[in-house]
């Protein structure tokens, strides 16, 4: 594993074009040792948001310090929390009086959803604005909001979001197809609430994120009910107790490590939970069908290389794992099928189009359709290929890289930071 920037052309002053963008030679390696998963971002900006709205001081061991970790930082420090780092963990006092009119939720898409309906419990008005890929994706929640009580407007649809509150408890349908992050929102802020609510979901996709977002509510004393992911009922008046609380590790970042020991070698990652409420871990379910050797055990994973099968799988309930799986499937003898990726359109690219120009380029057949990507295996070429800054298509083509016959090249492979800032790194250190 190899990096290098490079020589960025220079202006007449002396000075470099910043359009430049660095890349990463990903060498043909075989893998093995043992890493420890990075923390999960989602799990994190979730337990923010509970000791955020706490009343007292929690403690949040083993934060994701990604983009988005940090992004959820800033937003609720906005919204009046004080958090101190100390010793490996975070200090959150929750605050109720937000310091801030306008919140920088950087490219989280969960922070955009989850924290306009916590910002619109206060009375003040409130800017959420976004950076990058997620100033152009649609937030899907302006109806909604409004049915609660809340004034809310977007800029056709994207952000900034500005919200001007109190939230109200009420009966409302959303619908869930798009991305269920503001439904955990909704449920994050709702309690708070003088009056009961009622929220009817249509088409709720990712139906794990809601787990872990009921889950973050009851560690907290909050309570909540729902029929089948269906009908959510949420009484009012409610208080969030504040809690320490230890986040568990990423299965959606782990994946792509998993991924490297089945194509190339043998690996182990510790810090993950198999009976975690993530649907990411659903990946140890593949590997196994593929024909790896896999072996779980209360805090780790390991995996290790074998003739590979091709696959079939659903991601309706877990849309990040497709990059990993399409680096897995570059290595099976034959054709992979993923349906239910009809969602990532929305995510920091278009990921569907985006794995089949990449991934074609390395010389990997992939063909997509409305809602699948079909994926034959085969020799990985030597080349060179753009992220299209997002994090997890960097991740996927290294990933790839691993069996090609020269190596990959990875333009602006810094993006991994939104989620794994540490991927490289770790990479790097399980090569031989």
């Amino acid at each position: 594993m190899i990096e290098y920037a490079e020589s960025p052309p220079f202006c007449h002053d002396g000075k470099a074009h910043r359009s430049v963008k660095p890349m990463r030679i990903c060498s043909p390696r075989e893998i093995a040792g043992e890493i420890t998963a990075p923390p999960s971002k989602a799990m994190t900006c979730r337990a923010l948001a509970a000791a955020l709205l706490a009343d007292g001081q929690s403690e949040l061991r083993n934060c994701s310090m990604s983009d988005d970790g940090l992004a959820a930082i800033r937003v609720v420090r906005g919204l009046g929390a004080t958090v101190r780092p100390v010793k490996g963990a975070l200090i959150v006092r929750g605050g109720d009086i937000p310091r801030a009119r306008v919140l920088d939720c950087g490219e989280s898409g969960l922070c955009m959803r989850m924290f306009a309906c916590i910002a619109s419990i206060s009375g003040r008005a409130m800017t959420l604005t976004a950076r990058g890929s997620l100033r152009s994706r649609p937030v899907r929640m302006v109806e909604a909001l409004r049915k609660f009580g809340v004034s809310c407007r977007t800029r056709a649809g994207c952000p900034p979001v500005r919200v001007k509150g109190p939230l109200l408890g009420d009966e409302a349908k959303i619908d869930g197809a798009v991305t269920s992050q503001f439904l955990s929102g909704l449920l994050m802020a709702l309690p708070l609430c003088e009056n009961d609510s009622l929220v009817v979901v249509e088409n709720l996709q990712s139906r794990p994120y809601v787990q872990m977002t009921i889950d973050t509510l009851r560690r907290h004393g909050i309570a909540v009910e729902h029929e089948g992911f269906r009908r959510f009922t949420i009484p009012g008046r409610q208080r969030y107790a504040p809690r320490a609380y230890d986040v568990e590790g990423d299965w959606s970042g782990a994946a792509f490590m998993l991924v490297a020991g089945a194509v190339g070698g043998r690996i182990k990652v510790n810090g993950l939970d198999p009976s975690s409420a993530q649907s990411d871990r659903v990946i140890l379910d593949v590997l196994k069908a593929v024909g790896a050797k896999v072996s779980v055990r209360a805090r780790s994973v390991e995996v290790e290389s074998a003739g590979l099968r091709p696959f079939h799988c659903d991601v309706t309930d877990c849309p990040d794992l497709v990059p990993p799986l399409a680096a897995l499937a570059s290595a099976c003898d034959g054709s992979s099928v993923i349906t239910g990726c009809g969602r990532l359109v929305y995510k920091e690219s278009d990921r569907l189009s985006a794995l089949v120009l990449e991934f074609g380029k390395l010389g990997i057949k992939a063909r997509r359709s409305k809602d699948q990507l079909e994926i034959r295996g085969g020799t990985v070429a030597g080349e060179s290929v753009d992220s299209h800054s997002d994090h997890r298509i960097a991740m996927a083509c290294a990933t790839a890289g691993l069996r090609s016959a020269k190596g990959v090249k990875i333009r602006d492979w810094q993006c991994v930071s939104k989620s794994y800032p540490g991927f490289f790194s770790d990479l790097a250190s399980v090569c031989v």
